[in-house]
């Protein structure tokens, strides 16, 4: 008996005659969180957690839907229903008349790139899909899926307000090309989407046609993001540009029932990322070099973090990995550990400041992977307590 059922049968049955239905449940085919930490949680009902998750999608109830065909200018192809964005660092260029070609001022972001909604529309739909779905997954309230499948229509499937699935015109210089392979960073929350699907299963309000025409949708950015010139540059980037660009592989993939690429996909980042970015020391030489070194190593080490939680779900250890050079997922946690505690001060250049809140997520995923209770003990002295931090949370010693 699927849970929407359950929620209007409510008043007619036991405490325990419900908790028994929830439990026959089948867990979400998720791609990031465990299946069977979130079907632990459904049968819980840990007030906490329900409180943050309804908090966050009683928001999103609020908001769009968004769609590519809000922007006020068309890309090249002519076609409004490609998505296309401004690199953020590139500025007019003081030296020519017409500023063109942009020039590029690292970690200063170019307000022109707000111009352009496509990117901010993107990562709304997405973000507040996943909210909803979860609080869907987790409560049963239809009126959590009905928004969730409004937004993933919108943006998705509905003929005249959906993107095309490709990234060919994402963050262009202006002066020097339309659209460039780092520009696949702008999607890197696409896997989120496809939980959010997985997470309204068995609603009336998500279809097994919708469910069928959003595969194919996604399908067809993965043939993209593989063959596409675009897509084998940023395959290639040695950055946090290739670590993001593996995460939505890999979860696309493994959405898609495609469980060998993704698999091979979170196997060869162990050479191919994490022997290639981490020292033996846990310094990160291409995201220490930027202006916003702190900044960027975390976020590469959270893109690391999240491939590791897709490859629990294939069989795949990220973490136990260490490269002949020394450099592994556990040695950056240590490196990072006193600066985030405040035991050391962080001396490579770093003009944004340093939000450490940032770094509970990967933290608390080391935990869970490496069962060291001194990863715990920090990750839950940071901020950012969100509705994922708590889902996770629950599964580890208390």
């Amino acid at each position: 008996m699927q849970l929407r059922t359950l929620a209007l049968l409510t008043l007619a049955v036991s405490p325990t005659a419900l908790l028994h239905a929830q439990a026959a449940s089948p867990a979400p085919h998720v791609v990031q969180l465990s299946p069977a930490v979130l079907a632990q949680v459904k049968l819980k009902q840990d007030p906490a957690i329900l409180k943050a998750v309804r908090y966050d999608a009683d928001k999103a109830l609020k908001l769009g839907p968004w769609s590519v065909m809000q922007k006020s200018m068309t890309p090249v192809s002519g076609d409004k229903h490609d998505y296309m964005s401004l690199a953020r660092y590139f500025w007019p260029n003081p030296n020519t008349p017409n500023h063109l070609p942009y020039i590029r001022k690292d970690g200063q972001s170019n307000p022109e790139i707000k111009t352009i909604s496509d990117g901010d529309y993107m990562h709304n739909t997405i973000k507040y899909a996943h909210a909803l779905a979860l609080a869907y997954y987790l409560t049963g309230d239809e009126k959590y899926a009905e928004h969730a499948s409004l937004l993933l229509h919108v943006w998705f499937l509905d003929p005249d307000t959906k993107m095309n699935p490709n990234l060919q015109f994402a963050q262009a210089i202006r002066g020097v090309n339309d659209g460039r392979g780092t520009g696949i960073l702008d999607a890197r929350e696409l896997p989120d989407a496809c939980d959010a699907v997985a997470l309204l299963a068995g609603s009336p309000a998500w279809t097994p046609a919708d469910d069928t025409a959003i595969r194919t949708w996604f399908t067809a950015y993965l043939d993209w993001l593989l063959t596409s010139a675009h897509g084998k540059d940023e395959a290639a980037a040695k950055n946090n540009h290739g670590s993001w660009y593996d995460v939505q592989a890999a979860g696309i993939a493994l959405f898609l029932g495609k469980t060998d690429t993704a698999r091979n996909i979170i196997e060869t980042a162990k050479t191919k990322r994490i022997a290639v970015q981490i020292q033996a020391d846990g310094k990160q030489p291409l995201e220490l070099a930027r202006t916003k070194s702190f900044g960027y190593t975390v976020f590469n080490f959270t893109a690391l973090a999240r491939l590791s939680q897709m490859g629990n779900n294939v069989g795949v250890d990220l973490w136990h990995y260490t490269a002949p050079s020394g450099g592994s997922l556990r040695v950056e946690a240590d490196y990072l550990a006193p600066f985030v505690t405040g035991a050391q001060k962080w001396t490579d250049e770093n003009i944004e400041g340093m939000d450490v809140g940032t770094i509970r997520l990967p933290f608390l995923i080391a935990t869970l992977s490496l069962h060291d209770p001194k990863y715990q003990a920090i990750g839950q002295k940071l901020g950012k307590t969100d509705a994922e931090v708590l889902i996770l949370e629950s599964s580890l010693p208390k």
